[in-house]
């Protein structure tokens, strides 16, 4: 029975890091991976999803190039299987480079197989049993399969199984209107195919203010993807060579029907088939393995990082897990999850950027606000690049003077929100950045106006 310092499952952000350092710092690892090493970013998510936006970016300004009197002659053509083997060709790189670095790595025994728990400190992997004093999980997570009567029996896709088509659908019919869904949407809509969004809920996005929803569904819609909000599907079936998705909106039933359908509708840890209850590992209602501020379990030894532990469902998120990990058991640096701002970005064209509270967080609070906004056709940068959708949004503490949150919709917004949160991380107050001189013609530079353009939270 091979005895080591620590073992790993999952190979997502946070496993591959922390073999590294644990080695570095002298100690025996063995990291298991199930199937495809580097996790959800690499192979199905970040990496791949933003590749296919770039192409999907490249065909729409080239549908627009006579807007900056570039003529192009003929149509624009996407070959969707040059599409996809460049995805394929990024991803490769990314995933063996990871696959090499582990199997080179010294001290690092790298297992191939699906590794669960047979007690407490010891884990199965193929013919072996594993033990360890520390374990630590990084198995990820998956797309959530809503119960939909009859979507059991279509050729249903997901974000992963996306990542297989290398053809153009005529009639992609989306079922959930939140971050994968409208990256998904906007996308395929680029390439070619009619999109129609179908969301549950009253807007898209839910989880951002009513105005960051309403912006995206108008420049969504001017793009030509039917978004139907407050619809619920009720049923699905074949219908020839299509699939009909049934869908309940005010009390009226009606069929959308498509040629693909991509369930986007949430997602749930990979935790059901790793050996918990051989653990005693609390997890909560939807599979999600409980943890402290430190990423400990309730069992001592063990920790859980990454999207499997329900404190963020990001690769940014993941890294800084592992961040914190370290830190804590190598460093002697008592890093804590609480200490992160919630961070994010939505990926669609022009993208979101989210940083702190929300509006109606800051709201809820009840705590005096004070807020700007700026329209992104008042940005000089945006205007000269004809890229004038979305606006930005900052809120500050009236008191304390410190910023709340913001948000930036609009060009290089993913960008620019970096410049709201470095401030946050130093708890500076909002005066530091208002008499900053940012660089001329840039998005950026509008942040110190708009400190200067405060006004109460009505």
């Amino acid at each position: 029975m091979p005895n080591f310092d620590a073992i790993i499952i999952g190979t997502g952000q946070s496993g591959p890091a922390l073999a590294r350092r644990l080695v570095a710092a002298g100690w025996k690892v063995a990291i298991i991976e199930r199937k495809l090493f580097g996790g959800t970013c690499i192979n199905t998510g970040c990496t791949p999803t933003k590749t296919l936006l770039a192409s999907a970016h490249a065909a729409h300004l080239a549908r627009r190039a006579a807007d900056y009197g570039v003529r192009i002659e003929g149509s624009v053509n996407v070959d969707m299987k040059a599409i996809k083997a460049r995805k394929d060709a990024i991803v490769a790189a990314s995933h063996n480079g990871i696959e090499r670095s582990l199997k080179t790595l010294q001290g690092c025994t790298v297992y191939q197989g699906h590794g669960r728990f047979v007690a407490e400190k010891k884990v199965a992997v193929n013919d072996s049993e594993l033990t360890a004093d520390h374990i630590f999980l990084n198995v990820g997570a998956r797309a959530a399969i809503p119960p939909i009567p009859g979507l059991d029996q279509v050729p249903y896709l997901t974000n992963s199984s996306m990542m297989d088509i290398d053809f153009l659908p005529t009639h992609l019919v989306i079922l959930g209107g939140s971050y994968v869904g409208l990256e998904f949407a906007q996308m395929y809509r680029r390439f070619g195919s009619e999109v129609t969004v179908i969301e549950l809920g009253p807007r898209l996005i839910s989880r951002e203010d009513a105005d960051v929803s309403q912006a995206v569904a108008d420049f969504l819609n001017d793009e030509g993807i039917n978004v139907r909000v407050d619809s619920k599907v009720v049923g699905a079936e074949k219908q020839g060579n299509s699939i009909a998705v049934k869908v309940e909106s005010g009390g009226k039933l009606a069929n959308v029907v498509g040629t693909q359908v991509l369930v986007a509708a949430g997602r749930r840890p990979n935790t059901d088939d790793l050996g918990l209850d051989r653990t005693g590992i609390v997890t909560d209602a939807r599979g999600y393995i409980q943890v402290d501020d430190q990423l400990h379990t309730n069992v001592s030894g063990v920790w859980a990082m990454g999207d499997c532990n329900g404190r963020g469902a990001f690769t940014h998120t993941s890294w800084n897990d592992f961040e914190i990990v370290a830190a804590n058991l190598l460093d002697n640096d008592q890093r804590r999850v609480s200490d992160r701002i919630t961070a994010y970005a939505l990926y669609t064209d022009p993208p979101l950027g989210r940083g702190g509270m929300t509006e109606a967080e800051v709201r809820k609070t009840g705590k005096p606000a004070l807020i700007s906004t700026l329209a992104m056709e008042d940005v000089s940068r945006a205007y000269e690049n004809g890229e004038t959708k979305g606006f930005m949004k900052i809120l500050v503490d009236r008191d304390s003077k410190q910023i709340l949150g913001a948000s930036f919709l609009g060009l290089a917004g993913d960008e620019v929100i970096h410049c709201i949160l470095d401030i946050m991380y130093a708890k500076a107050p909002y005066t530091v950045i208002q008499r900053a001189m940012h660089i001329h013609p840039t998005v950026s530079e509008f942040i110190p106006t708009m400190m200067d353009d405060l006004k109460p939270l009505q």
